[in-house]
């Protein structure tokens, strides 16, 4: 069922555009059944890995390699399952109310189904390759989305950029697996969980740790490859509100949590993730305060919530896991709500801007209620899911070292500007007086409502009930990230002690900047004004210099002459032969010169005489012709040498080479006689004799290595036996090597119609062909006009 359940999503983005002719936006009730289904199939497995089962299972894919279709199924890649499928239900439903109308909607549930598909894929995937393909898919489907409103130039540029940075992120991954799989022999993550010694312990650990860094820091935004996820929010609300909750940022974070157990505690781990971690926090919410539209905003947050959970899994104590996976929980629930409120502000009024937004609680209170759970358990206050990660989280952090007490600061001040965030989308575009918007604002239907509501509730009913909540979802997950059993049981209920004034400290400090915000994006204003430069201007730059430097590259290698690609080719060859052997030593003895009959004798006089009569031609169409005669040559020597086949086929390949080129020669305008200079004629020739003497002494070596007969005794063997063939160059051509043949004439039918197309494209000219001058002849057609 698992096998089936990887499929589904992909199966439904097929039948989407179809459904959603037939439908409408209606579709979407019917889309959404697909991952219903599959929240449903994942939740029978909570029972089973709560008791710390894991579920494990696949196909053989390559054998040759030991490279399998398998999953794995435990209290990680549950609770990741559960959210994407869930969410994704809800994100459906939301985007059938908010694309409603739209010409490409039925595209738009195939691309977000597949990008469904791809993020189930990653977290389910327990082989490193099958975990690189779905890690690549979500790359790809991201691209699609974001790129979703293509006649944009702004959706184009950033779907590019969002393709490249974590493109080349998923490149560093593959060479951290194969890092990883050199070193333990293991190509499975249910394995490898089993070996951290064996991996920490290697001299190429560092190697494969940045590796793994290189692909979870880009996939999950942090410093200094956070740009490109801000940019995303050029896609489509729907789209905002799945990636930044439950699908793609994630998905760097959970590689970062399934490694923890064989990566972690480590000192490289232990250092750089809640540096760059705690960075990302910092940055991402000051950021967010500069932001004046409510997607924004909301998309540094994530930036910053993304470095908090990277913080989290690296500090290396076991509540610093649970509060990074009870705050994972949380985030996707409230800031899945939040992204979806902000599109239904903006569907409804007509504006993301904040500043011109303001008493809509009356015209929208489904959302403005959304919105308010969203935000009180996004700035941890009881009872919701938020307030028992920030709880934990402090747990985590609080203690008395140095190295505690900088991160418990940093904790300290993220969550507070996050309090901030979080209660100025809630509260600005629904409180005060009402302002006029662009359009009449009102509460959507309830397509656009269901999805908020639903999460706000999710976010308290899980902070209430966190008893059964922890036993089946965030306990399994913290033991799979830890490596070991974990039992998570804070609730909503506040114990005395430092967690608790910390939290209080958080609060009132929230406080204190909601409060002064304004001030607050005013000096963050100031200050990126006065430093310039940042990563996204970086990113145009690098790309700009590529895009010359490949340019650049190109005029110089493919500058249009043929005569410079020969030459090139010539001379690389030479080296490519001569430099090897030279640096090895490795020269050729030279043979004996065989005893020849005279007719042979002639055969290599007529040979040499040919040679010379090429060079000596004084026009192409004379050279040509020469040229023929070592073709000729050879092919009477493959005659008297028993090889009549071969003889045959290189009697009609000169023949025609001659024909052709002659037949080309005559349509061309060619000088009779050579264009070169000296000097040119002298460095080519040079150019000749050392590709020359470079395949001679390549065929001397090879000859002096001892005959390997073990082909050709098969084909003796077995061209009669399995061909039934007596012909053996004939069998090997038909039978051993059919499909390279069949390439071989399909490369050549390809070519002539190819040739066909442009002969009949080719205008047929009506008039003499004109003598007047290219200046005269432009000013007659502007004449003509």
């Amino acid at each position: 069922m698992t096998f089936y359940a990887l499929l589904a999503p992909f199966i439904a983005a097929l039948f989407a555009p179809v459904l959603t002719r037939v439908f409408k936006h209606n579709a979407a009730w019917i889309l959404a059944v697909v991952p219903a289904l599959l929240f449903w199939h994942f939740f029978g497995f909570a029972e089973d890995v709560s008791q710390g089962e894991r579920i494990t299972g696949g196909y053989s894919w390559i054998p040759s390699f030991n490279v399998n279709f398998s999953w794995l199924i435990d209290g990680l890649s549950l609770t990741f399952a559960l959210l994407i499928t869930g969410i994704g239900t809800l994100v459906v439903l939301y985007s059938g109310g908010y694309l409603k109308g739209h010409k490409h909607q039925g595209r738009f549930f195939s691309f977000i189904l597949m990008f469904m598909g791809s993020m189930q894929g990653l977290v389910l995937s327990d082989s490193f390759l099958m975990l690189f393909v779905f890690w690549e898919l979500t790359s790809i489907t991201s691209f699609l989305l974001i790129g979703f409103n293509h006649a944009e130039e702004k959706s184009r540029r950033s779907a590019i950029q969002a393709l490249v940075v974590t493109g080349l992120g998923g490149l560093s991954l593959l060479a951290g697996l194969l890092v990883i799989w050199n070193i333990t022999g293991l190509s499975e993550l249910s394995l490898l969980l089993s070996s951290g010694d064996l991996l920490r312990e290697s001299p190429f650990f560092i190697a494969a740790f940045l590796l793994v860094l290189g692909g979870a820091f880009t996939k999950s935004a942090q410093f200094p490859f956070h740009f490109w996820l801000p940019n995303a929010m050029e896609a489509p609300t729907p789209v905002s509100a799945y990636l930044h909750s439950a699908t793609m940022v994630k998905a760097g974070v959970y590689l970062l949590m399934r490694l923890n157990p064989v990566m972690g505690e480590t000192v490289a781990w232990e250092t750089v993730l809640p540096i760059f971690g705690g960075f990302t926090l910092i940055a991402g919410t000051l950021l967010a305060a500069r932001q004046t539209d409510l997607k924004l905003m909301l998309a540094y947050t994530t930036m910053a919530s993304l470095g908090i959970l990277v913080m989290l899994t690296g500090f290396g104590n076991e509540k610093a896991i649970e509060g990074a996976v009870l705050y994972l929980i949380a985030h996707s629930m409230f800031k899945g709500g939040l992204f979806m409120v902000a599109g239904n502000v903006d569907h409804e009024a007509g504006t993301r801007d904040i500043t011109r937004l303001g008493g809509l609680a009356s015209a929208m209170p489904i959302t403005f209620a959304a919105a308010l759970f969203a935000a009180l358990s996004m700035g941890g206050l009881p009872p919701f899911v938020g307030f028992l990660a920030k709880e934990e989280i402090y747990y985590g952090l609080a203690h008395g070292d140095a190295w505690s007490i900088l991160f418990t600061i940093v904790a300290i001040t993220g969550n507070a500007l996050m309090f901030v965030i979080g209660f100025a989308v809630a509260l600005k575009p629904f409180l005060g007086p009402k302002v006029d918007t662009p359009k009449h604002a009102h509460e959507g239907p309830i397509l656009l409502w269901v999805g908020p509501a639903i999460l706000a509730l999710c976010s308290l009913s899980s902070a209430i009930f966190s008893g059964w909540f922890h036993a089946r979802f965030s306990s399994p997950m913290a033991s799979a990230v830890s490596g070991h059993e974990a039992d998570i049981t804070i609730t909503v209920i506040p114990h005395i002690g430092v967690p608790l004034y910390l939290s209080l400290l958080t609060i009132a400090l929230g406080v204190v900047l909601y409060l002064s915000l304004w001030r607050l994006r005013a000096g963050m204003e100031n200050l990126l004004v006065a430093i310039g430069w940042g990563p996204d201007r970086g990113f145009d730059q690098a790309i700009r210099g590529i895009v010359k430097l490949s340019v650049a590259v190109t005029r110089l290698v493919q500058n249009g002459r043929l005569e410079f690609y020969i030459t090139a080719s010539f001379v690389l060859l030479a080296a490519s032969i001569f430099v090897p052997m030279a640096v090895a030593g490795d020269w050729p003895l030279v043979p004996a010169f065989p005893q020849l009959f005279f007719y042979e004798w002639l055969l290599f006089l007529i040979a040499v005489m040919g040679l010379f009569a090429v060079i000596w031609a004084k026009d192409r169409l004379t050279a040509i012709v020469s040229l023929g005669i070592q073709g000729f040559a050879v092919a009477v020597f493959f005659m008297l040498m028993g090889a009549p086949d071969l003889s045959f086929t290189q009697f009609m390949v000169e023949t025609l080479s001659v024909v052709i080129l002659a037949l080309a020669m005559t349509r061309l305008r060619l000088s009779p006689q050579d264009h070169r200079s000296a000097t040119q004629t002298v460095l080519d020739g040079a150019i000749a004799l050392a590709l020359g003497g470079a395949l001679t002494l390549l065929l001397l070596r090879v000859l002096q290595v001892p005959f390997d007969a073990t082909l050709t005794d098969f084909f003796n063997t077995y061209s009669l036996q399995i061909a039934h063939g007596r012909n053996i160059v004939n069998v090997i051509l038909v039978d051993f090597r059919g499909i390279d043949t069949f390439g071989e004439i399909a490369v050549v039918m390809v070519s002539g119609l190819a040739i066909l197309a442009l002969i009949r494209v080719v205008p047929k000219r009506s008039t003499p062909v004109t003598t007047e001058s290219p200046a005269s002849l432009s000013d007659r057609v502007v004449e003509a006009g």
